[in-house]
């Protein structure tokens, strides 16, 4: 199960986003904040809220009691490099049906590799 901390890390890597960025967005040095994601110092509830407002994902989810978080709601907005996440649903529906289910199984397995 992940924590807090991994989460945090998982995020701002997903978003592509450096440390000093989100440090500066708190008010807090790079090193604190590496404190955070590293696990070597306890992140104040006052942080995790704005990190929360950061990210757009719900307190909940930061603490595991939500793992609905689905990434950004924009389907116009980058998703991974430059793709966005309309193309992908395009590429998907442009699959035959076979495909599709080869995809969904695929999904499932990397899903369950990660948890």
């Amino acid at each position: 199960m992940k924590t807090l901390n991994m989460i945090l890390r998982d995020l701002r890597e997903d978003h592509d986003i450096k440390q000093d960025t989100i440090a500066k967005y708190l008010g807090v040095s790079q090193q604190t904040y590496s404190n955070y994601e590293n696990g070597h110092r306890e992140i104040p509830v006052t942080v995790v809220r704005e990190l929360a407002k950061f990210y757009k994902v719900s307190t909940d989810y930061l603490l595991r009691s939500d793992t609905s978080y689905l990434g950004s709601l924009n389907m116009n907005a980058s998703y991974v490099d430059d793709i966005t996440m309309h193309d992908i649903v395009f590429d998907i529906q442009t699959l035959e049906e076979a495909e599709r289910k080869n995809l969904v199984k695929y999904i499932r397995f990397l899903h369950q590799d990660n948890q």
